[in-house]
């Protein structure tokens, strides 16, 4: 299942960040890793991510995998 979130934090050493899950003010997702095919300059507060979740009832098995503005 894929579903579109917002960036809130990315850390470029670690490559994982912070999201919120487009249409909820309650559901945060912390340490996501990052595709590295995205560059570190394009992780940027505020932006639309893509998370393809691969178990969707593991919220914790996720990983984002196209950020673009909107």
């Amino acid at each position: 299942m894929i579903k579109k979130g917002i960036l809130k934090s990315f850390d470029s050493g670690t490559y994982l960040a912070t999201v919120q899950i487009a249409g909820s003010l309650s559901v945060w997702l912390d340490n996501i890793p990052t595709s590295r095919a995205i560059a570190s300059a394009d992780m940027v507060a505020g932006r639309n991510v893509a998370i393809l979740f691969i178990d969707p009832s593991n919220f914790s098995d996720a990983v984002i995998i196209a950020a673009w503005t909107s």
